[in-house]
């Protein structure tokens, strides 16, 4: 295998946005696009893997025995009954759902055949005409938080492409499907209680609380949990619809990088040129256990601007790099052989909504291109 090449995860076309660490949105997203072995698992360990499970849901019972405990734990919690009863009639097993939470096909993928299908020449179209079309709302939802308007306009094209993909799976029944498929049954049956929660708040109506396999929902593909934490009334009619409301939608995006660290003084990062012999070590290494262990990498690669020049550092057109005093951290998606990255900070905001390399790069890209026209 070519050191240009790595093996990476792609889930369902559905899940457009699947986690995040997004927040609550994480632990589904981070599931779209990841790095994996080369090398397979011993035959042994996948039997393991799949039997688990199995064995979680034979001590729980059918699903509608689990259901119905659950249905119990929410009358205990203080859920109004008429809309416990409504949700819980509702509920169904998605197999698909737990189909596409297990399935990890696997093929070789770089950045190079990675981004022309994630920011196609369509999608750069498309968020050009968008962004232009909504540029009052958006210039004025940017202002507010402290957010470029084409970061905003490139996570809502790839996360729902412009709020036209959002998922046709009920959420609560997506939610349940995964809590009782037990391979990560705290989390799922957390965000369930989260969507009861938003539920009862009246920002959606049950029929309308569309999403993803895995419970990400609108135009922004918020878990529960992110909803609860980042989404906002963007239109001010006193109801949080990321669904059919694109001002909130906007919003909320721009809420979720405030509130994550975002500096609209600086931008996500540049490609750049490394020289002939120059020490990968400075590079953050892959395969992190954690977000915490990815910001201890982060802290030992970060240098200042002219630290990198003087490291022979340059641009991607050989040309010295920018005379700013920030710092930046050094990321290469597909080893020593791809492209190479300085990161700013708010490269570390995206890779809170997602922590995949290539997620956080196509977003970049494509609000770079959002843009360029208007350089030229």
């Amino acid at each position: 295998m070519k050191l240009t090449q790595i093996a990476v995860v792609v889930l369902s076309g559905l899940l457009l946005s699947c986690t995040n660490t997004v927040s609550g949105h994480a632990q589904a997203q981070t599931q779209k696009v990841k790095t994996t072995s080369a090398v397979p698992a011993q035959a042994g360990q996948k039997a393991q893997t799949a039997a688990a499970p199995v064995q979680a849901q034979a001590n729980k019972g059918s699903f509608e025995q689990y259901t119905a405990a659950l249905k119990q734990e929410a009358l205990q919690k203080g859920y109004a009954k008429t809309l416990v009863d409504e949700v819980f009639a509702s509920l169904k097993h998605y197999k698909s759902a737990v189909v596409a939470d297990k399935k990890q096909p696997e093929f070789t993928e770089t950045l190079d055949t990675y981004l022309p299908k994630r920011v196609s020449q369509q999608r750069v179209t498309l968020a050009r005409k968008y962004y232009k079309e909504h540029q009052q709302e958006l210039q004025a939802i940017g202002q507010k938080y402290g957010v470029q308007p084409r970061f905003i306009v490139a996570l809502w094209g790839l996360e729902s492409s412009f709020g036209k993909i959002m998922g046709n799976y009920s959420v609560p029944s997506a939610l349940a499907t995964l809590a009782y498929d037990g391979r990560r049954e705290a989390f799922f049956k957390s965000e369930f209680f989260l969507a009861l929660d938003i539920l009862q708040q009246g920002h959606v109506s049950l029929a309308e609380m569309k999403g993803s396999w895995a419970g990400a929902m609108g135009q922004s593909q918020f878990m529960p949990s992110a909803f609860m934490s980042y989404a906002q009334d963007g239109d001010g009619d006193g109801q949080i619809n990321i669904w059919q409301s694109r001002t909130d939608a906007f919003a909320s995006i721009a809420n979720y990088l405030k509130t994550r660290g975002w500096d609209s003084s600086q931008t996500w990062g540049r490609e750049v040129k490394v020289p002939a012999n120059f020490d990968f070590s400075y590079v953050i290494p892959k395969g992190s256990k954690d977000r915490s262990q990815w910001l201890e990498w982060w802290a030992k690669s970060e240098r200042s601007l002219a630290a990198w020049q003087d490291l022979g550092v340059r641009t991607t057109q050989g040309k010295a790099l920018p005379q700013r005093d920030i710092k930046a951290a050094m990321v290469m998606p597909d080893d020593e052989h791809g492209r190479v990255y300085l990161a700013y900070s708010n490269y570390q905001t995206l890779m809170h909504w997602n922590r995949s390399y290539y997620f956080v790069t196509s977003v970049g890209y494509l609000a770079d291109l959002i843009v360029a026209e208007d350089k030229t």
